[in-house]
């Protein structure tokens, strides 16, 4: 079983899975660890103002995906994110087919996907 992520144990985990060989120095790591908090502000900008800027959303996804896996930033994306934005963020990880069958952080099964993002996602070309 997968030890569970907590605020005592973030980093740590973090640095332990990251992964990118043109990181020069530590800034680098934490400038990608901030993609987090990006996500988080236009996924809330979203929920408040109806203002999806999803390729962006998508873009910083990737980027934590390739620097992190697929795994450890899905379940980082799920522990950093209000559970009120757990829906938007599900469909943005179906979409690019990063959901994962289980995640210790939530119960990704009860988590309801978003319409509208999903509907926003299907007209994206």
């Amino acid at each position: 079983m997968k030890q569970l992520i907590t605020n005592d144990n973030f980093i740590l985990h973090a640095t332990k899975m990251y992964s990118n060989p043109n990181c020069k120095n530590i800034e680098e790591f934490y400038d990608d660890l901030s993609r987090i908090k990006y996500v988080k502000r236009l996924l809330l900008r979203f929920k408040k103002n109806e203002e999806l800027k999803e390729r962006l959303i998508l873009n910083h996804i990737i980027i934590l995906q390739n620097v992190f896996g697929v795994e450890t930033a899905v379940r980082i994306l799920f522990f950093k994110l209000n559970p009120e934005l757990h829906s938007s963020l599900k469909s943005f990880l179906c979409y690019l087919r990063y959901l994962p069958v289980y995640c210790p952080e939530v119960d990704i099964e009860n988590i309801p996907k978003d319409h509208r993002v999903d509907r926003i996602l299907r007209l994206m070309k």
